[in-house]
């Protein structure tokens, strides 16, 4: 087979390839750099340009092809992409792990489009996920590539945004100057077509000729003859089959892997009964096609056609829509596939063919169900589907609910299908299909055959419902869980069929109001104002947004880089895929690969291990157990010391057991499956904070903090209200997983460690421990980190002492890279919480005793769980002076992974617990929620319940500022108006405000230390103890360097993190680490200056050069080490009194979203954030750690659901069943802006830290969504209390807008059934 990578032929001769041979295994110095490329195409002799997922091509796939990697669209070394430059200059790398992906997304829609719409820029990210950067910086580098008029193209209020009022942004008052700008789009490189890779001329030629090649299929004979082997599938895509090898270890020892679309599976035949299409077609070219039909032919003959497409808008990402076939999503007949329902109603045949001839068979529910006699053949194959057109009187609808927006798989979707014959409302035909709610997809046929015959009115409306959940059951232990959900979404989408064909039918017959009223279960005629929201889907609009930030004093010297918006240093590397993270690192000689054998149980005694036949197998060199740990197998890093490797008695699923070691990784994870564990299941198995509060299941002793009299103050208030809330937990979705290499250096028993990890000293201390060995023997390595978030600490250490002690015995290199399921089963993630309350309160909203009790899900060890508790405790108060408070914690000890440090370590959580609160005290007082925030916030000069004082000036600045910004008051009254004129939409505006303290709580935690080197040609090189994991850390410090040396940044380097360099350095987080590791890079380079300066001032015009030559022969050292000690920071438990944080991070935000009561699903339509950050170092990083904050905390509170079994199994362990938020989800609109610096203080630059704040503020998504529930709730008459736990998932959300459609279903009673999951 022969293709081109990156403008080169490539020839591979190969005889025994294996089936699951991927690209990415082939091409693994380039295609490894990106799970993306772009893969170029002859198709009729003209060029298709496709974005693809390397780990899913099948090598075989890729004959005739030209595949061009992020290395080949650009690079350092010869000239850069403008794609590459505009993602990187616009800010819209951070971590830089996903952004190869970014940019051959963009590169390939830019090769077919090159001057693209919004929407098809939206379309061509939503399969791509990013976890740092919160989508605003990438979208803005997209649009630079567009046509546009300068309008957000947004009219989410009725104004458009370059109108005055609702939508306009106000300046900040007393002439503060702001810049809105970030980047300067006059300095991008133009983009022109002509200078992009070519189509290799030798492939163009091959492709003309069509030569004969063994196992490239030319026609559909040759084709039949490899299909005489059933078993063996034919792979056109491989994104349904490639998953299943991947991940669900199936196989297939033969594969038929179609890398040419054979004519006849390709074929588009425009019919007088209707469509066929090609089996062979991909999902991409299946909706270019509709898209096209439906332009040209009458609207009552495309209604499949519209409702198809609708479908194949939001179907997994463009990546695998692209590589996809129609034949392949048909035949494999997925529950929850997104086309069969609506092919099955659409009345769709099949044309298959075998040996023996032709064939055609109806797509229908015994085809779905795989009922042999209306199934494929052996040896036959789908080589086209038809689509007939609808007729008149005939009407297809199409209906889907899924976690997220886009690229999600569907919890339930639908197609329906009514024909009423020549009018008159009476039902003809009837069709009804589901996927979502059973093995394979349901159709609902009796329940459609006794409709038939009855008129489209509220009876038969009631009638369907009850047939329809009779017809189509699921028992409460179904899997996927969400039951009660499930059921309300299948007369929900019915009833959204029903309104949909009611409304077309009236319009059709003219106003016969006698055929067709308008009912809603009970209620006579329903106003069109009033149903006419049901019809509408919720949809994203095209997304803008702006940021303001204070300009640099006009006195700063031009060269001073300081508060200037500075482009992550590392960012073009991180678009052309130059940027080196653990895994990039070249395969050393003699390097073995380590995979971990983990607890299947959550709690059981391990009676027998058999490593025997693991061993057996070919390449397995050794399995690391306990036993060879004996003395070394346990470490301490914080209160308690925690096991390595455990082979007696396991405490969770995910525990590590044991490790295989192998000269590859395939060798070492099949080696991995062989190992046989025995085990004797314990008793109790705790896994919810409930099960632990029973068992009295707890880590250490509470932690409480007090302040003031509470008992008394409860005796003086007008009212008492008690509550609870469920907040789950998140896990990290780092876009790089735990990854390690250590290497033994031959002598001394030294031992260089390259790991992701936030703590380099922790990965240097446990291993030199696991080695025993002094720490000088062990250095530890990083270089960047592809994301962290808190996850590569504790685990990180553990994994890495294994791997090393691995390298240690073998004496060769030892490589551990854990896959995306692994590393969501082994590593926890944030804690769940349960957060119980007592507020008294008088009637006029102010709080005057608090009684908070919280609870944290800690998992099987202690981990950082008590710290993460102690901060949540601390933090109870958010932005509130209460003047009698008592807070409670535990951590729970339960059978789970053990959980850890997140991105706002127990403040989210916290937070979360008060503003709740909070809330139900303004329902109770008939105000708005905004009114008793600020009547109980903090004012000017007060004292926190661990009394340290505060001066809350700029929270108050926030909150008015915010307020302001997004033109609160006015879109109030537009919320509430559009709620009185929409039944089933609802609007929701919530604005919550931020108090957040920033510190360790002591001082030791919070010292640093830096080396800074001149060298003699006057360039600088500046090592500090921060790990760069996308925060934008290493920018800073050279931003640091270039102002405290006065010299250009392009003079100043730096490498990387090590040991070698910086020893005993602190963990990298809490939002500190510029604040900390700046003062001493700072420290070193003023000491540098202290001793240059008799140099300078005899040469003031001379260069650095000059200078460094000069210090040289007067033997002036150029070296200097630079310290921070630590801020004074100190909290005594035992008084309850302290000073635990050095400053607060004031802010303010407001959400608006719309939310439709019928399916749960929630649009963001609006966000602004106003954030006092001091002095920013570099406005452009700290925009960027706000918005991607905030995303990750709207997912948090929204759509990030960890689900596990009733046996501690997590169910969600991957980017499949695991949901962060996609471009989809980012707000229509969200602003920015920084409060103007009114404050000096001792921190770097009187800058403040800003990684974690922003999270905490997602939370505003949450509440806006509880004001539009409330809002559907009072009109509905439910006016009692309203509890909704976190995350608010669509399935929380409808169940919640209570109306006859959810009181229609059946309910399980508890206790009946095991549920399929539970939460923790």
């Amino acid at each position: 087979m022969e293709f081109a990578l990156g403008g080169w032929s490539h020839v591979i001769r190969e005889e025994n390839v294996s089936p699951s041979f991927k690209g990415k295994n082939k091409l693994e110095e380039t295609v490894l750099e990106s799970e993306l490329g772009d893969l170029v195409c002859m198709q009729s002799l003209t060029l298709q340009h496709y974005p693809a997922n390397a780990c899913l091509l099948p090598i075989c796939s890729l004959h005739g092809a030209a595949v061009t990697t992020v290395e080949g669209v650009g690079s350092t070394k010869a000239r850069i992409h403008p794609v590459q430059e505009r993602v990187a200059k616009c800010h819209g790398t951070q971590c830089g792990f996903c952004t190869p992906g970014m940019v051959m997304s963009i590169y390939t829609l830019l090769r077919n489009h090159p001057e693209p719409t919004l929407d098809q820029l939206t379309d061509a990210l939503g399969g791509n996920l990013c976890r740092c950067t919160g989508y605003r910086p990438i979208i803005d580098a997209c649009k630079t590539f567009c046509k546009t008029s300068g309008c957000c193209q947004s009219k989410e209020n009725g104004v458009c945004c370059l109108d005055q009022g609702i939508n306009e942004l106000p300046e900040f008052e007393e002439g503060n100057k702001t810049s809105p700008k970030l980047f300067s789009e006059e300095e991008f490189l133009p983009l022109d077509p002509t200078q992009e890779l070519i189509f290799p001329p030798e492939l163009m030629i091959m492709a003309e000729k069509q030569p004969q090649r063994t196992r490239v299929f030319l026609t559909l004979k040759e084709l039949l003859e490899a299909k005489e082997n059933p078993q063996a599938p034919i792979v056109m895509g491989n994104t349904s089959v490639g998953p299943e090898v991947r991940f669900k270890g199936a196989f297939h020892p033969v594969i038929i892997s179609l890398n040419e679309c054979i004519e006849e599976l390709s074929v588009v035949n425009h019919a007088d009964d209707g469509l066929t299409l090609g089996a062979g077609l991909s999902l991409a070219q299946v909706k270019e096609i509709l898209a096209e039909v439906i332009q040209k032919l009458p609207e009552e003959k495309t209604q499949t056609y519209h409702a198809l497409l609708k479908h194949l808008g939001t179907l997994a990402g463009c990546q695998i829509r692209n590589m996809a076939s129609l034949g392949g999503h048909i035949v494999s007949r997925h529950l929850d596939s997104d086309l069969n329902p609506l092919l099955a109603v659409g009345n769709c045949t099949l044309n298959l063919l075998s040996k023996e001839g032709e064939r055609q068979i109806p797509l229908n529910e015994q085809f779905l169900t795989k009922c042999p006699s209306a199934d494929l053949k052996p040896g036959e194959i789908l080589v086209s589907v038809n689509i007939p057109y609808s007729r008149k009187w005939e009407f297809v609808s199409a209906f889907r609910q899924a976690q997220r927006q886009q690229n999600a798989l569907a919890i339930v979707n639908s197609g329906m299908r009514v024909f009423f014959g020549e009018g008159g409302g009476i039902i003809r035909e009837l069709s009804i299909a589901y996927g979502g709610v059973g093995p394979t997809t349901i159709c609902a046929k009796n329940s459609c055959q006794k409709l038939i015959g009855r008129p489209w009115n509220e009876e038969m409306l009631d009638a369907a419902c009850r047939l329809i959940l009779d017809e189509v059951s699921l028992p409460g232990w179904a899997p996927g869980g969400k039951v009660e959900f499930k059921r309300t979404l299948l007369i929900s989408f019915f009833f959204k069929f029903y309104l949909k064909v009611s409304q077309i039918l009236k319009t059709m017959v003219n106003g016969t109001d006698r055929v067709l009223a308008f009912p809603v279960l009970g209620v006579l005629v329903m106003p069109k104002v009033e149903y006419e929201s049901a019809l509408e889907d919720l949809h994203s609009r095209n997304h803008w947004g702006t940021s303001k930030y204070q300009d640099v004093d006009p006195k700063q010297l031009p060269q001073d880089p300081i508060g200037r918006p500075i482009m992550h240093l590392s960012g073009i590397k991180h678009t052309t895929g130059e940027a080196i993270y653990c895994d990039d690192m070249p395969v050393l000689d003699g390097e073995l690969f380590l995979a971990f054998v983990t607890s299947s149980r959550a709690h059981a005694e391990i009676v027998s291990i058999d490593l025997s036949e693991a061993l057996s197998l070919p390449g397995v060199v050794d399995i690391v157990t306990e036993e060879d740990l004996r003395g070394v197998n346990s470490f301490c890093l914080l209160i308690e010391p925690e096991k390595l490797l455990e082979t007696q008695e396991v405490s969770c699923v995910g525990q590590l057991v044991c490790a295989v070691v192998a000269d590859s990784e395939v060798q070492a994870k099949q080696a991995a499956k062989k190992v046989k564990i025995v085990y004797q299941d314990l008793e109790p198995v705790i896994l919810t904070i409930e099960e632990a509060i029973r068992h009295h299941s707890f880590f250490q002793g509470e932690r409480k903090l007090e302040y003031g009299n509470v008992d008394e103050a409860f005796k003086v208030v007008d009212q008492i209200l008690e509550g609870e809330i469920h907040m789950g937990g998140q896990e990290h979705f780092y876009m790089e997983t735990q990854s390690m290499l250590a290497v033994p250096k031959g002598e001394d028993q030294e031992m260089d460690v390259y790991v992701s990890s936030q703590f380099p000293k922790y990965i240097q201390d446990i291993v030199a421990a696991t080695l025993k060995v002094p720490a000088n023997k062990i250095m530890c390595h990083v270089k960047r980190v592809g994301g962290a978030f808190g996850g590569k600490v504790t685990k990180t250490g553990i994994m890495a002492a294994i791997t090393a002690f691995a390298a240690n015995k073998h004496g060769r290199p030892v490589r551990c890279i854990l896959e995306r399921g692994e590393d969501m089963l082994i590593t926890g993630g944030r804690h769940p919480y349960l957060g119980k309350y007592k507020a008294g309160f008088m009637n006029d909203g102010r709080i005057l005793a608090l009684d908070v009790e919280h609870y944290c899900n800690g998992g099987s060890t202690l981990d950082e769980s008590l710290f993460v508790l102690e901060t949540g405790v601390l933090k109870v108060d958010n932005a509130y002076k209460f003047p009698n408070l008592r807070c409670q914690g535990w951590a729970c000890k339960t059978n789970l992974p053990s959980n850890t440090a997140l991105r706002g370590f127990g403040f989210p959580q916290s937070g979360l617990i008060t503003e709740n609160c909070i809330t139900e005290v303004a329902a109770k007082c008939g105000l708005s929620p905004e009114k008793v925030r600020m009547m109980n916030m903090y004012k000017e000069i007060d004292q926190t319940p661990y009394k340290q004082e505060i001066d809350a000036t700029n929270l108050i600045q926030c909150w008015k500022e915010c307020m302001a910004m997004s033109s609160y008051s006015l879109r109030k009254v537009a919320v509430e108006k559009f709620n009185s004129e929409n039944y089933w939409k609802k609007k929701g505006l919530a604005m919550v405000p931020l108090k957040f303290p920033v510190g360790f709580g002591s001082t030791a935690a919070c010292q640093a230390a830096a080396l800074v080197h001149i060298y003699l040609d006057g360039s600088v090189l500046v090592t500090h103890g921060g790990i760069e994991m996308g925060q934008g850390v290493h920018t800073k410090m050279i931003q640091v360097a270039s102002r405290e040396l006065r010299m250009p940044m392009s003079n100043v380097h730096l490498r990387g993190t090590s040991t070698e360099t910086v020893p005993n350095a602190n963990v990298s987080g809490a939002s500190l680490v510029a604040d900390l590791n700046g003062l001493a890079v700072k420290d070193a380079c003023q000491t540098l200056l202290k001793r240059l300066e008799p140099i300078i001032s005899k040469n003031p015009k001379g260069t650095w050069k000059d200078w460094a030559q000069a210090a040289y022969d007067e033997s002036i050292s150029l070296s200097a080490t630079g310290y921070f000690r630590g801020y004074e920071t100190h909290m005594n438990w035992e008084t309850g009194e302290g000073h635990p944080f050095e400053y607060f991070v004031f802010g303010a935000a407001c959400s608006e979203v719309e939310i439709d009561c019928l399916t749960g699903a929630h649009k963001n339509i609006r966000t602004d954030i106003v954030m006092d950050i001091g002095h920013s170092i570099n406005p452009a990083l700290d925009v960027g750690q706000i918005e991607g904050a905030f995303i990750q905390g709207m997912g948090l509170y929204t759509i990030e659901e960890l689900k596990y079994s009733p046996q501690g199994v997590l169910y969600t362990r991957g980017p499949d069943q695991y949901k962060i938020p996609a471009v989809s989800d980012v707000p229509t609109e969200l602003h920015v802006s920084f409060l103007p610096p009114s404050q000096n203080s001792n921190t770097l630059y009187s800058s403040k830290g800003l990684g974690e704040p922003g999270v905490f503020l997602g939370c505003s998504v949450f509440f806006a969504i509880h004001d539009a529930v409330r809002a559907a709730r009072q009109e509905r008459g439910l006016l009692g209390p309203l509890k909704l736990d976190s995350p608010l998932t669509p399935e929380k959300i409808r169940m919640a807008c209570e109306d006859k459609f959810t009181k229609m279903i059946p309910r399980d009673e508890p206790g009946s059934y095991v549920p399929w999951n539970i939460p923790v």
